[in-house]
């Protein structure tokens, strides 16, 4: 395994940041890390990464513990955080060969900064100084730095802010391409990139996974329910609705407007249909949504808010 969380826990005072936290990433795979603000990810990768010390249990990159091996395990992580901090007044060329210094390259570090600048597509702004960069290429320059050591890990904190839809997809396309090789925690608020790259997701909520599977296996658990929003002229009292046969879960949404789930072979707008007939209901809106990794991410984490 590439990548090793061992029951671990960070304490900010009171305030447990993780709790218990325990899964592996194998090679070859990308791993999207999902989660509400607050959930413990950018923790998690500093963490990982050597930032922070944890509280408890332990994290192995390659086998290395990364708190007794901790410039070991850091030459084998490349690192793109969500504020990509650059030296503005660099050249392009010449911060690639800086980056490629701390990481001792020696003779290598020609090669290896044309060849990121190749796979990151930054060619044409290779000559310029990074503060003349858009907020796009600056992102492909922080993924070039992250790239140019060859790490086995590499960790991804929303590699794709700022890129216009053209460098969306080709910095997908290469995110992708770089998960045939190596192991990538990529870690993002946009479901669609998470459905759209990721073998894996790692669901996070307060400190604690709420679900790790794979990404296709994760949607087609969603295929045995539906998901029915309904709207009436008049608030109804929830109980009500989940007294319908096949409604496994009622969720208020405004006044009036409910959020309906339940078995999919179930006809639930037949049974809202009479419902408002016994009633004298009068329904402004019916419609049924299309099931997505946002469905899911909206329902494992609104599942805790009461705990």
């Amino acid at each position: 395994m590439s990548l090793q969380i061992e029951n671990l826990s960070k304490t900010y005072g009171t305030q447990k940041a993780l709790d218990g936290l325990s899964f592996s990433v194998e090679d070859a795979q990308v791993a999207g890390l999902l989660g509400p603000n607050g959930a413990g990810k950018s923790t998690l990768m500093k963490i990982v990464c050597g930032y922070l010390p944890a509280t408890g249990g332990r994290v192995l990159v390659c086998g290395l513990d990364v708190r007794t091996h901790s410039m070991e395990c850091r030459a084998k992580i490349g690192y793109l955080p969500e504020h990509n901090p650059l030296y503005l007044d660099m050249y392009v060329r010449e911060y690639l060969d800086f980056v490629g210094g701390i990481y001792k390259l020696g003779s290598r570090v020609a090669r290896k900064r044309e060849e990121v600048i190749g796979r990151t597509g930054l060619g044409r702004e290779s000559s310029k100084k990074i503060k003349a960069l858009s907020k796009g290429y600056r992102q492909r320059l922080g993924l070039a730095q992250a790239l140019i050591h060859d790490p086995e890990v590499l960790i991804l904190d929303e590699p794709t802010s700022g890129l216009d839809p053209n460098q969306l997809e080709e910095i997908r396309a290469l995110i992708r391409e770089i998960g045939r090789e190596k192991t990538v925690i990529l870690s993002t608020h946009i479901m669609q990139e998470a459905e759209a790259v990721c073998d894996r997701i790692l669901l996070l909520d307060r400190g604690h996974l709420v679900a790790d599977s794979p990404t296709k296996d994760l949607m087609q658990g969603l295929q045995g329910q539906v998901l029915v929003q309904v709207e009436f002229n008049r608030p109804v009292e929830p109980d009500a609705l989940r007294a319908l046969p096949g409604v496994d879960a009622v969720e208020s949404l405004a006044a009036g407007r409910y959020g309906i789930r339940g078995a999919a072979d179930a006809d639930l707008r037949s049974a809202l249909f009479r419902f408002a007939v016994d009633n004298g209901l009068e329904i402004i809106t019916l419609q049924r949504e299309e099931q997505s990794l946002e469905s899911v991410f909206h329902r494992l984490t609104s599942l805790r808010k009461g705990n």
